[in-house]
């Protein structure tokens, strides 16, 4: 009796793992579909990146180039100061990395492990200002820079960019999921608020801090309006602004545009690779708790 009966379980346990396994063939399927969508542009401008100018907008699309142009790695450099951008593109992304990574951090402590009247109320109201559109204050913002004789310079981009509310609130969440017991028990040894904040909260907060660095490295890497509307001098542009010299008033060099583009994202692959663990984590903590 006891094997007949065992027989049924055994059945039901097999058609469970036989539906399990169909069910992750399905979701690796739809997963490879859609990982191949996301890498179709960058599988595309790898390919221009070495093809003829000519050869990059032919219909249909050749995927494997007729003629592979390695010499397009080689000519940009010489074509455009290719290297005094990525230089400017760099002092830019690391300065306003450090700086929003340092307020935003700093910030999110007061509004997370220290009490004051109307905490929260200035806390949402500085958060609120990210529904605000960048365009309904670009012009007072020059305007501003303007006065302050500050235009074609990089400290202008700088100041305007070195405090995020954004990363004011990634910060706060995660700090909310750390117990205000470590904090109170640091005060009672005699650490103040700028102790706690360096020696405590800081070492256990490396997820979220490499989450927001990597967010606000490749936004500024990447920015293209704000060095364009505060830099004109050439010796000043970015990597951005800097392709945009193979743009000419009746045709474009699409090859020497698609070879800067990945020469350009290098530095943000090297960066992520290197962080991803701690970007994963970061991101997936800084919600838990509100």
């Amino acid at each position: 009796m006891a094997v007949t009966s065992a027989a049924p379980v055994r059945a039901s346990l097999r058609a469970r793992r036989a539906r399990d396994r169909v069910g992750k063939a399905v979701l690796y399927v739809l997963l490879a579909a859609l990982l191949i969508v996301v890498l179709l542009p960058f599988l595309w401008m790898l390919s221009s990146s070495l093809k003829d100018n000519v050869d990059v907008l032919t219909v249909p699309v050749q995927w494997i180039p007729k003629d592979w142009v390695w010499t397009n790695y080689r000519d940009i450099w010489s074509r455009i100061p290719l290297a005094g951008y990525i230089s400017n593109s760099a002092i830019l992304a690391v300065t306003i990395t450090f700086l929003q990574v340092l307020t935003g951090s700093f910030a999110a402590y007061g509004f997370s492990k220290v009490r004051f009247p109307g905490r929260d109320a200035l806390f949402l109201a500085y958060i609120a200002t990210i529904a605000v559109p960048w365009q309904a204050y670009m012009i007072p913002q020059y305007v501003m820079m303007q006065h302050a004789h500050l235009t074609n310079t990089f400290w202008s981009l700088i100041l305007l960019q070195a405090f995020g509310a954004f990363g004011v609130f990634l910060m706060r969440q995660y700090y909310m999921t750390i117990p205000d017991e470590l904090t109170e028990a640091a005060r009672i040894d005699g650490l103040n608020d700028y102790g706690i904040w360096a020696r405590i909260v800081l070492p256990l907060s490396k997820p979220a801090l490499a989450s927001l660095a990597l967010l606000t490295f490749v936004n500024t890497w990447n920015d293209y309006m704000g060095p364009f509307i505060y830099l004109s001098s050439n010796n000043l542009w970015t990597v951005q602004l800097g392709l945009r010299q193979f743009i000419g008033q009746y045709e474009a060099d699409y090859a020497m545009i698609m070879t800067g583009s990945v020469i350009s994202i290098l530095p943000i692959l090297v960066i992520f690779l290197a962080g991803q663990r701690y970007f994963i984590a970061g991101i997936a903590t800084s919600g838990l708790k509100g």
